[in-house]
């Protein structure tokens, strides 16, 4: 369309709309901020009290594995994961659970032993501590016993 009153002049192009962004694009954002007042790069909450957790769960079993259990919640509530911890929790359960069969093994042994020991003492009374005698199979000097 031209001018009607100045029918030299060209009509203006319309105006440049750019489009809006195709829908395929992704949107980037920046990183989220830190919270307020805390620096930019802090440590993640509890990764330390992991690592002494793990370290703690090798020499002392149910500690290492309260500790780790107290650093997983801290790391968890903090949104992060935390390795160390998880690793201190099953160190910890694993070692306690051996600790435990162990320690059942040497109880029932050293009962078996005091057992043992009481029926030889009660045989070699009955001969006065002189002589062998025998209890569950085996031959026992009642001299080399001290009364």
């Amino acid at each position: 369309m031209t001018d009607p009153q100045n029918p030299d002049v060209p009509p203006a192009p319309p105006a440049y709309n750019a489009p809006p962004p195709a829908a395929s694009q992704p949107a980037y954002s920046s990183a989220p901020p830190a919270p307020y007042g805390a620096p930019a790069n802090a440590p993640v909450p509890g990764k330390t009290l992991g690592i002494v957790a793990l370290v703690v769960a090798i020499f002392f079993n149910v500690i290492g594995l309260i500790l780790g259990i107290v650093a997983l919640v801290q790391s968890r509530k903090a949104g992060v994961k935390n390795g160390p911890a998880v690793a201190a929790i099953i160190v910890g359960a694993v070692l306690t659970v051996i600790g435990i069969i162990i320690a059942i093994v040497v109880f029932a042994t050293l009962a078996a032993a005091t057992g043992y020991a009481a029926e030889v003492l009660q045989a070699c009374q009955a001969v006065d501590f002189s002589g062998t005698v025998t209890v569950q199979g085996v031959s026992v000097d009642c001299g080399t016993i001290s009364r």
